[in-house]
């Protein structure tokens, strides 16, 4: 499960795993206060957009299209996100005041939007490096004979 929580507002234990999902450390917050567990910069919107779309609400949707754009570029930085709310519950902590228009409530859309699962092209990928760095142990090659009950 996926939920959203303001930087700003007090942790609490039902939050599950809280990541940050900004550029930028949120201001005037301590990193003792925060309370994260991980930072994930790589999710969060590229400087450039982020300038552009200057939490601008008649932006909205061409920011949401443009993210998700970039977002798509690299699947490494989000299924790692998904997997997580699989297990358990993860709070996307932004620093934003708009809580309509920030860039942890597009993440979570497209999150959602990708719930069933990577790409086959992904999972294929990901086999492989998987293959790659575990080589299976090649089996002798040995003729078995089907039985065949007697009647």
């Amino acid at each position: 499960m996926i939920q959203l929580k303001r930087a700003y507002d007090a942790p609490s234990s039902t939050d599950g795993t809280r990541l940050l999902v900004e550029r930028l450390w949120p201001r005037g917050v301590t990193k003792s206060s925060l309370k994260v567990d991980e930072w994930v910069k790589d999710v969060a919107p590229s400087t450039k957009l982020r300038k552009w779309f200057n939490h601008d609400p008649a932006k909205w949707n061409e920011f949401r299209r443009r993210y998700f754009a970039e977002l798509n570029g690299n699947p490494d930085a989000w299924q790692p996100l998904i997997v997580a709310a699989r297990r358990g519950v993860v709070t996307l902590v932004y620093s934003s005041r708009d809580a309509e228009h920030s860039n942890a409530v597009a993440l979570a859309e497209f999150l959602y939007n990708q719930r069933s699962g990577p790409s086959r092209a992904v999972r294929l990928r990901i086999w492989w490096r998987r293959r790659e760095s575990n080589p299976r142990p090649k089996k002798p090659a040995v003729k078995r004979l089907r039985a065949f009950p007697i009647r």
